[in-house]
């Protein structure tokens, strides 16, 4: 091993047997040195092996200075990390505002579901969270979830943009699938997203309200962890169906039911730690620059981007 070997976080997640989030939360902490090269960070091998000689010993957070609490890279460039967790490329575009706008942080992105990224800011391991989670019983996006999930925490939840969720179909619909009722059909199969994301919750809450058995569906089991899986297996043929939005169905060329409209907002906690850094980032969602870009992506209505709905 040479001190020219280094690691992304994806490879330190598989060599440590544990998540991204818990990687930038080492990161971010300090106990595990990493530096930047373009948009991925890295860590030096030789650094990897001394935390995992001081977690060994049990050492690790408890022997280091207060300059080794600061990553590496944030005394080289100046900037904190902020881990920012969930999938849709909006997240990627507002990552590039917030460094844009200041220096003092850098966005780390994280690809989590809902449910995940939710449970990850209860925990302590992301900074700005994004999620579409559908309550059935009331209608509402999002805020029953957060404020079940992050009770006693102080919190503002403020929207990104709103989407078209809805089925994705091969091209010309040869099923003439229309809408939920048509799951419960034995010549229709799915392919379903992981459990905990936006779209898993989507399709359990609507099967529970028209009255359909999981076990009732086809392929129901079968998972892809992002939109576009799910809509690629639809135009390979795997599939009939999934749970999907525009944009992704675009890019592959499958056919997009619309079938209700989804609020994509975003959670931000408000403690002392965050209050620095907070009005920077809900300054960014305001600013014209972010809804250009934004207003590019196919889909996107931005009527309510950069409004606080909720706030703790």
């Amino acid at each position: 091993m040479t001190d020219e070997l280094s690691y992304t976080t994806e490879d330190i997640a598989k060599l440590l047997k544990i998540s991204k989030l818990t990687v930038y939360d080492l990161i971010k902490k300090g106990e595990l040195p990493a530096y930047r090269v373009g948009r991925q960070m890295r860590v030096d091998a030789t650094d990897l092996e001394l935390y995992k000689q001081q977690a060994r010993e049990g050492r690790a957070s408890r022997t280091a200075s207060p300059s080794a609490n600061l990553p590496r890279w944030k005394t080289e460039e100046g900037g904190r990390p902020l881990v920012i967790t969930g999938q849709d490329v909006s997240l990627d575009i507002l990552s590039r505002h917030i460094e844009k706008h200041t220096k003092a942080y850098r966005p780390l992105r994280s690809h989590a579901g809902s449910l995940d990224s939710l449970i990850a800011m209860y925990q302590g391991r992301a900074d700005i969270v994004s999620t579409h989670l559908l309550d059935g019983d009331t209608g509402d996006y999002n805020l029953p979830y957060i404020r079940r999930i992050l009770s006693g925490f102080s919190y503002v939840v403020v929207n990104l943009v709103t989407r078209a969720a809805g089925l994705c179909v091969q091209p010309g619909n040869p099923k003439q699938i229309t809408g939920w009722e048509d799951l419960r059909r034995d010549d229709i199969r799915i392919v379903n997203r992981e459990k905990g994301a936006g779209a898993r919750v989507l399709l359990d809450e609507q099967l529970r309200l028209h009255g359909i058995s999981p076990r009732q569906v086809r392929g129901y089991a079968d998972e892809e962890s992002n939109h576009l899986g799910v809509a690629g297996q639809v135009v390979s043929g795997a599939a009939d169906t999934g749970v999907g939005i525009e944009k992704a169905a675009a890019l592959v060329g499958a056919e997009f039911i619309p079938l209700i409209r989804e609020r994509y907002d975003l959670v931000m906690l408000k403690n002392d730690a965050n209050l620095e850094w907070l009005d920077a980032v809900l300054s960014v969602l305001k600013s014209d620059p972010l809804r250009k870009e934004l207003a590019l992506v196919q889909g996107y209505d931005l009527s309510m981007t950069g409004t606080i709905l909720h706030e703790t």
